[in-house]
């Protein structure tokens, strides 16, 4: 019991580290912080900082096609704070890590070529 005490209190250390470090990454995007913690509203908001279009929330309700969303998503994230592959795998593997980074960091946003 004790471990399960345990293992819930890391989950939810982890769970506000990384809706802080949306919360930042948002306001640095121009965004309302406060959408990082509405559920599907905070990805049509990631979308929107992307720069894709707000449909695309219908390819994450797909199984299989919104792992590739996903990491699309991750990688136009971190092309639009000026970081490379680099931290789209770091956002990929360790968002609890990345996301603080973008939102606490030097990083700035820049706002996305195209909305394709």
């Amino acid at each position: 019991m004790a471990a399960m005490g345990a293992f819930a209190f890391v989950y939810f250390i982890i769970l506000i580290v990384m809706i802080v470090g949306m919360w930042k990454v948002f306001e640095k995007a121009g965004k309302p912080g406060w959408a990082a913690i509405i559920p599907i509203y905070n990805i049509i908001v990631l979308l929107e900082v992307v720069g894709k279009p707000t449909w695309w929330i219908i390819l994450m309700l797909i199984p299989f096609v919104n792992f590739i969303i996903a990491i699309i998503l991750c990688h136009q994230l971190s092309l639009s704070f000026g970081q490379g592959v680099g931290m789209t795998i770091l956002i990929i593997v360790l968002p609890f890590v990345a996301l603080p980074i973008l939102g606490f960091g030097s990083a700035t946003y820049s706002k996305p070529a195209t909305a394709a």
